[in-house]
């Protein structure tokens, strides 16, 4: 899953709905591989434009995702970034293993 996430930020891209929901198994036909596969980009948003330039930081801002799965900087009303969706993907592995959030 981390390096499905790796690829997303690699296009510039942050999800901004980490959460079970949106991570599927996806079965190849006639093979016993099976690949996770991040699905639901609704929300997505570029964290840079065209010329490299980043996102500015801003506060202030709505949450946007599923609260459950959100990192404490957006609860705050941070600007997303990709430390964000790689924070809601520690909590969906907690989530995984523990079976609860703490």
């Amino acid at each position: 899953m981390i390096s499905r996430l790796e690829f997303c930020h690699s296009r510039n891209i942050i999800h901004r709905d980490i959460k079970p929901d949106n991570i599927v198994m996806h079965a190849h036909s006639g093979r016993s591989s099976k690949n996770l596969v991040l699905i639901d980009f609704g929300l997505a948003k570029k964290f840079r434009d065209s010329k490299g330039i980043h996102i500015p930081f801003k506060q202030g801002k709505l949450l946007t995702g599923t609260a459950r799965f959100a990192s404490c900087n957006v609860h705050r009303g941070y600007e997303q970034s990709r430390r964000d969706d790689l924070e809601a993907l520690a909590y969906i592995f907690v989530y995984f293993l523990k079976g609860i959030l703490p």
